[in-house]
């Protein structure tokens, strides 16, 4: 189900909030559970089975960890593993119980086929028969890096005693499907999120605030991100482009992922605010950062925390010497690319700013165009992701590299480019191309907007959320980009 959709803001959510408000509280969190399962296995009901595994592995293995230690419960509740001492052994087994079924799961579904064609395509290379293995060809369920990054973070969590095990299996299935965030983020840690399930409040204020979210995230994704993607979506396919049809679709592709993700973010947020859920700020505003240090401290803060507090810092961090640092660096963005898709783009992209944030360490953590006026350090590392962007949009490597020429290309394009620009160059996407422009340099982002809803805000939030709903009526079902991840 899609939050941008009919079916989800005319029948699943008024139907979810009509319970949350009229059930007792503790039937909360197991209405909340039971609707989460129905909004992930709308598109596909097997989908369910790997969600419902990953949340049941990972909940034997937090409860396994308390076992193990021999600590007695207290008050009720399973007790806290003391930091700093060391696990035993069976400790040990059961996080790695729990990694290796999550890793296990997101790598065959996500990355089997990409291993084996890559391996066929070595062994064609040095004159060996391809492996006698056949490709699954399996569609890719829809926010499984999500949820299993989430569900893993609880035991590692536990096993750090950085956080309390659960006894009520129901409070843990509804953290890791809670609908809000289930399908693209932010990442939500069980830390942040368990007093919550337990309890909450419902106040006017949380709920004025999650509508302004949700209607403004409406409007970065219909109005904002959709006429984005029509641009990108051409220039893209286009087999000869002008350069500078090459740059606006470029730039629109960057206004595409920023609105569209952040959109669902926002939405997330919101959702979570009518639900009664305080949940993490996932952009601060990404394309003002003046170097790719500070860009990665405001896009998507909830994986970027993630890999810093699960993979970059286990790795050893800058604890062990500059080189020990800028390798460290490298494969966590390298892994983070990969984290997004099987493809060799994927990994480019990484290496890309993983290349970038180490010169970066190497300088103090400051751009190597540090001196120069904050504005052009904006544009410049704006430019620098842009670059980036090329591979993580492209659907091949070949067409990468295609699109980075033609960047560059001053000579003059054949007759088709002139059929494109009929295209791309309408009013509409001509201002809708503008209008982003001045949100994401000019105006507040929507976390600073709702903090403080006059009348004239509230009622930009309802005309934009009226016209979203409009628009939405004449497109064809657009899922969120992050969807695909």
């Amino acid at each position: 189900m899609v939050f941008s959709s009919h079916v989800f803001l005319f029948y699943f959510l008024p139907l979810v909030l009509l319970l949350n408000y009229t059930l007792p509280f503790r039937f909360l969190t197991t209405m909340l559970m039971l609707a989460s399962y129905l909004f992930y296995g709308w598109a596909n009901p097997k989908w369910v089975v790997l969600l419902f595994t990953s949340t049941f592995v990972d909940y034997l293995c937090g409860l396994a960890l308390v076992r193990f230690s021999g600590l007695p419960e207290q008050h009720g509740e399973l007790p806290i593993l003391p930091i700093g001492e060391p696990r035993n052994h069976k400790q040990k087994v059961a996080l790695a119980l729990s990694m290796i079924t999550n890793l296990s799961i997101l790598g065959i579904l996500k990355y089997y086929d990409f291993g084996l064609a890559n391996l066929n395509a070595l062994a064609a290379l040095l004159g060996q028969p391809p492996l006698a293995v056949r490709l699954l060809h399996v569609a890719l369920p829809i926010g499984i890096s999500f949820y299993t990054f989430q569900s893993m973070s609880y035991a590692i969590d536990v096993y750090r005693g950085e956080a309390r095990p659960l006894k009520n299996p129901i409070d843990f299935a509804c953290f890791v499907a809670l609908f809000p965030h289930q399908l693209a983020g932010p990442i939500i840690r069980y830390k942040t999120i368990a007093e919550q399930i337990r309890h909450r409040t419902f106040t006017w204020e949380k709920f004025a605030r999650g509508a302004a979210f949700i209607s403004l995230g409406m409007g970065k994704k219909i109005l904002l991100a959709n006429p984005m993607a029509h641009i990108a979506d051409n220039t893209f396919a286009a087999g000869s482009l002008h350069w500078f049809d090459a740059w606006y679709g470029l730039i629109a592709y960057a206004f595409q992922i920023y609105f569209d993700f952040s959109a669902y973010s926002d939405m997330a947020v919101g959702l979570a605010l009518l639900l009664g859920f305080l949940f993490v700020k996932n952009f601060n505003d990404p394309y003002r950062a003046h170097s790719i240090t500070d860009f990665w401290r405001r896009w998507h803060i909830s994986l970027s925390s993630w890999l810093r507090d699960y993979l970059y810092v286990p790795l050893g961090g800058n604890r062990l010497g500059s080189v020990r640092t800028y390798f460290n660096l490298m494969i966590v963005m390298l892994l983070g690319g990969l984290w997004h898709g099987a493809s060799w783009n994927f990994v480019i992209w990484g290496a890309i700013h993983g290349a970038m944030l180490a010169l970066e360490r190497g300088q103090g953590k400051r751009s190597f165009y540090r001196r120069f006026p904050e504005p052009l350090r904006i544009a410049i590392t704006f430019l620098i992701v842009c670059a980036s962007w090329v591979f993580f949009r492209a659907e091949t490597l070949p067409d990468a590299l295609r699109y980075l020429a033609s960047l560059t290309d001053f000579q003059r394009a054949s007759g088709s480019a002139a059929l494109l620009g009929a295209v791309i160059h309408t009013p509409y996407h001509l201002a809708m191309f503008l209008l982003c422009a001045v949100i994401v340099w000019g105006m507040p982002q929507t976390w600073i907007y709702t903090q403080r809803l006059s009348t004239g805000r509230a009622a930009i939030c309802m005309i934009t959320l009226v016209a979203s709903v409009l628009l939405l009526w004449t497109q064809t079902t657009n899922p969120f980009l992050y969807y695909q991840f």
